[in-house]
């Protein structure tokens, strides 16, 4: 197996910024927009984490092209840094680095939030880094509190709001798996899915049985109509979703032989002249690209 090349020299050098030429401008409303904000108050309260990327001095200038960091070393000039520590890249591409790189997933950011108040970072601390409330902060730190296992699996590489785990509490374990699946199934891992999922949920399947389930302006009688339509919701999706594989090898296999048939002249002519409705479904299918349509 061919082991992978570094594209960087993975020792940092500090490099004063009026020896770095960046590559792109300064978007507009820039200073004033909220990302920016918080990449100050983030190194002002914990340093400069990711160094920038520059590609080799030019020879005759000894000027370095910034590659990726320009908003960085925006923040560091208005803090009033004069150099930053830099990586040299291997290559002069003038691609950012941070496009090729998949972002974190809630999980893993409550992962790495937990690791830094285990080794000493305060919630205060780590709320003004970021600018966000504590009370924003507290939540990531306890997002799988109460949070089944097989559910957290489900989760891991997605992305979703801190205040869907209060939601997913109040079930038992199963019933937290049954709901992460269907909001994943969908593509809808949202808390107002969640909360709709929660009104659904009998109560035996409830993490405290016979809590109530308050919902303004729904009546019990409501409440129970809702839980039987959203049970039979489920279990039609379940049935779709066990097909769907199968539906759609069909559908690419009855295109293509219908595509070679609607290619022959004397049927095209035929079907218009004797069947005009089954040649406009048969145009369709053709024409479809999914299920979906």
């Amino acid at each position: 197996m061919t082991q992978s090349k570094l594209g960087f020299i993975p020792d940092p050098i500090t490099v004063a910024f009026d020896k770095l030429l960046p590559s792109r401008k300064a978007p507009d409303g820039l200073m004033s927009s909220r990302k920016f904000k918080q990449i100050i108050s983030s190194i002002d309260a914990v340093g400069l984490i990711e160094p920038l990327t520059i590609a080799k001095a030019d020879k005759a200038t000894g000027m370095h092209l910034l590659l990726d960091g320009h908003i960085r070393m925006f923040a560091l000039q208005e803090l009033g840094f004069t150099d930053a520590p830099c990586l040299i890249a291997k290559d002069d591409e003038s691609y950012t680095y941070n496009n090729r790189i998949n972002r974190l997933s809630t999980i893993q950011e409550h992962f790495m939030i937990r690791r830094a108040v285990d080794r000493g970072v305060t919630p205060e601390r780590l709320a003004k880094s970021l600018e966000l409330d504590l009370e924003h902060i507290t939540k990531k730190i306890n997002l799988l509190d109460g949070i089944c296992t097989e559910a957290v699996q489900l989760l891991r590489d997605k992305h979703f709001s801190a205040n869907l785990s209060p939601v997913l509490r109040k079930l038992k374990p199963t019933r937290q798996v049954e709901c992460v699946e269907l909001m994943v199934a969908t593509n809808n891992i949202t808390v107002s899915y969640a909360q709709a999922l929660l009104a659904a949920t009998p109560p035996n399947m409830l993490a405290k049985e016979g809590g109530a389930k308050k919902v303004k302006g729904v009546t019990p009688d409501q409440m129970a109509k809702m839980e039987r339509e959203m049970a039979n919701l489920e279990s039609q999706f379940k049935l779709v979703e066990q097909s769907y594989g199968q539906d759609v090898l069909n559908l690419v296999l009855a295109r293509g032989y219908l595509t070679k048939l609607l290619d022959n002249e004397a049927v095209i002519r035929f079907l218009s002249q004797n069947n005009p409705d089954i040649l406009r479904e048969f145009s369709g299918i053709v024409q479809a690209t999914s299920l979906d349509k």
